[in-house]
């Protein structure tokens, strides 16, 4: 497939464990030069459909952006110009640059990395002009509300999913008050920033998707890239002064709205997938022993 869709030689693959929801492996053609092959689960009902396509969408705003920003590591074309391949129903193939160079881990930016962050965050959003017409628009609802407000609602019963799913049922029964104050308070701030002006935004600029090299940072994974307010990204980065920084470069100040708004939806999204996992089928994997351990930390 890699040969007849990408025109490459190849020679060898080896699995990479890397990240979560995705498949990768390290493509070696026969001139020794590698590619880092992703490919990416659709999910199997029929919403797979717009996952594909909300999916191509974000990796071809990355080839456009790719063209003028060069810490942007977009998608390899196909033959036909593509920047990724239906391999089937539920699975679609995307080709990458393979990257020299340390990545982070996901958490906060070290102090001495903000201003080279926030640089190269204000100078994508400032390439907005070039993608505003064809770049898809993030959603403002919470991701997995349905789920959790489900979950919330049947902590009266018991959770018999796996060996997790009754301690997580303990723990969401204590906060379920907390859950269901920040859940209004979510759609409050959506409310604010609902008609707030838009850029580009990677979506997730956290350490665990920049690459240092020796020219400096790369920023990968490229398929949450959407149109949403600045916010989406600079809430990682929330100490005054990186803020300024932003402010002076593209003369827009962060507003706090967007900024609460944005850290409280990855809590609760996050609370939301926990939850449907904990309280679903599963055994003690260290996976899910994971997501254990991280519910617990929003608490």
């Amino acid at each position: 497939m890699l040969a007849d869709v990408w025109g490459f030689d190849i020679r060898g693959l080896r699995h990479l464990p890397l990240g979560a929801g995705s498949h990768h492996w390290s493509a070696i053609e026969t001139s020794g030069r590698t590619r880092f092959v992703t490919v990416d689960d659709l999910g199997d009902d029929p919403s797979r459909e717009i996952a594909f396509g909300e999916l191509e969408q974000a990796l071809a705003t990355a080839r456009t952006l790719g063209r003028d920003l060069d810490f942007v590591v977009a998608p390899i074309p196909t033959r036909i110009g593509t920047p990724l391949w239906r391999l089937n129903p539920r699975y679609a193939v995307s080709v990458f640059p393979t990257i020299d160079g340390e990545s982070g881990d996901f958490g906060a930016h070290p102090p001495q990395d903000h201003p080279e962050v926030m640089a190269l965050l204000a100078a994508l959003h400032q390439a907005t002009p070039v993608v505003a017409a064809t770049a898809p628009h993030a959603d403002l609802a919470l991701p997995g509300r349905d789920h959790l407000h489900d979950a919330l609602n049947n902590l009266g019963h018991a959770w018999t999913g796996g060996p997790y799913s009754e301690p997580a049922r303990r723990l969401l029964t204590t906060h379920a008050s907390l859950i269901e104050r920040q859940l209004n308070e979510f759609d409050q701030l959506a409310a604010e920033v609902r008609h707030r002006s838009q850029v580009i935004t990677h979506g997730e600029p956290h350490p665990g998707n920049f690459i240092r090299t020796r020219t400096g940072l790369k920023l990968i994974d490229w398929e949450t890239a959407r149109l949403a307010p600045p916010e989406r990204d600079l809430w990682m980065l929330v100490d005054s002064g990186t803020l300024d920084a932003y402010t002076r470069i593209t003369g827009h100040a962060a507003d706090p709205a967007g900024l609460s708004y944005y850290r409280l939806r990855w809590r609760l999204a996050d609370i939301a997938i926990y939850a449907r996992e904990l309280r679903g089928p599963h055994q003690a994997t260290q996976d899910i022993t994971d997501s254990w351990t991280y519910l617990n930390s929003y608490f």
